[in-house]
């Protein structure tokens, strides 16, 4: 979110502006940083309720304020089929893996037990299903020996920043939409 938001300030990602920043929890470090940028924020808590109702919420939110891309961000759980209907070809995920493999949770962990030599991150539109959706780009990091799930996810995590704001730079100046992959 943080580079997202600073690439957008810059000028790097251009006509564009990050309307807010969502959370469902009250204590997330992203609402911190996003209210010192100047954005606004809103905390929409799960407090037990459905995904759907809680989803609804959510598309509230985003619908008053006209959002025309949501980009998650630590956002560790699945969307609704409602949700995603609503933004239909306007979500984005990044992954900290090479798509297809290794989805879900602890995607480094995986990377290393598998021992691949080369993982990386995807920026991906997303749908119904778990880390799934076209892929709208990837960037490689090598596995390094004596790697650890930290060291390997600090690396990725590195060109999370540059491939998210890649990402939604496309996505801003039209060169790539979810029919076109």
């Amino acid at each position: 979110m943080v580079a997202i938001a600073d690439a957008v300030a810059s000028g790097e990602i251009p006509d564009s502006e990050v309307s807010v920043v969502i959370s469902d929890q009250a204590n997330a470090g992203g609402l911190e940083a996003a209210t010192k940028r100047g954005i606004e924020t809103v905390v929409v808590e799960r407090r037990g309720r459905k995904r759907v109702e809680h989803d609804a919420e959510i598309i509230g939110e985003l619908r008053k304020r006209e959002v025309e891309l949501v980009c998650l961000a630590g956002y560790m759980r699945l969307l609704s089929p409602e949700f995603v209907q609503a933004f239909s070809g306007r979500i984005i995920n990044i992954h900290p893996s090479l798509l297809p493999a290794f989805p879900g949770l602890e995607a480094q962990r995986q990377a290393l037990e598998a021992g691949v030599k080369v993982t990386g991150c995807t920026v991906h539109f997303v749908d119904e299903f778990l880390d799934n959706g076209p892929i709208i780009l990837q960037k490689t990091v090598e596995v390094l020996p004596g790697d650890t799930v930290e060291t390997l996810s600090s690396r990725i995590l590195e060109q999370e920043h540059v491939a998210y704001v890649e990402a939604v730079r496309k996505i801003a100046n039209g060169s790539t939409t979810k029919a076109q992959n």
